[in-house]
């Protein structure tokens, strides 16, 4: 039997309690994350099974996993992983509605985090990451939704945003919903008209990133930038 049973401690010693009476702040990540997911499993209480997410997805790991993965997490199933996603979610929009900007995108891999769940879905969505002369994120927009063509992804729709926000660069990023990362002729045709545009306008496309679920593949990166 565990010694974590939210039913076996006093009511005052109780997350839910705790966060009543002295607000979320006062509660430690584990008591948080146990007051998301309310239960554990057979022989699992759910403040155990909290500390054991915790402990082994540090740095709020959890918080960037797409929904589908932290469905198989031991203890964690659909309904649990629903209701994490959503408390994070809420907690990101609730935050300023551009709760984002300020994010330092140096590196494929925050850009990668940044694109959040967008890279589960099943088309591939094109987005624009504006961001100043630091490398943090000013705006980020959606320019199109649908297979990658060289004619879909237009470097009038791309930069505009970027003259009238006052960037410094571009970042660009697409999802693969194959999961296949290597990129396409359009990947690089659509990223050679987007660079020679950035150049003549002054503001330079910095990278082109491909996302899948579980990865990323950088032009910079690969010498193609």
């Amino acid at each position: 039997m565990s010694d974590d049973r939210i039913c076996d401690l006093h009511r005052v010693e109780r997350p839910r309690e705790r966060l009543l009476s002295r607000g979320a702040q006062a509660l430690s990540d584990e008591e948080l994350l146990a007051a998301v997911l309310r239960t554990g499993y057979a022989g699992r209480g759910v403040l155990e099974l909290a500390r054991d997410l915790v402990r082994s997805h540090p740095g709020g790991e959890l918080g960037r996993m797409p929904t589908a993965e932290l469905s198989r997490i031991k203890g964690m199933g659909p309904s649990r992983a629903c209701a994490l996603a959503a408390a994070i979610e809420l907690g990101r929009r609730w935050d300023g509605r551009n709760s984002s900007q300020g994010t330092a995108l140096d590196s494929p891999r925050r850009v990668f985090t940044e694109f959040g769940d967008l890279r589960e879905k099943k088309k591939e969505h094109f987005v624009a990451f504006y961001v100043d002369a630091l490398s943090c994120l000013i705006h980020k927009e959606t320019v199109s939704i649908g297979t990658l063509t060289a004619s879909l992804v237009h470097p009038r729709e791309v930069f505009s945003p970027a003259v009238e926000r006052g960037a410094a660069g571009v970042i660009v990023a697409h999802n693969h919903p194959s999961g296949n990362l290597e990129p396409s002729l359009d990947d690089k045709e659509t990223t050679r008209r987007l660079a020679q545009a950035g150049k003549l306008l002054g503001i330079p496309l910095l990278d082109h990133v491909l996302v899948t679920a579980r990865g990323f593949y950088s032009f910079r990166e690969h010498g193609l930038l």
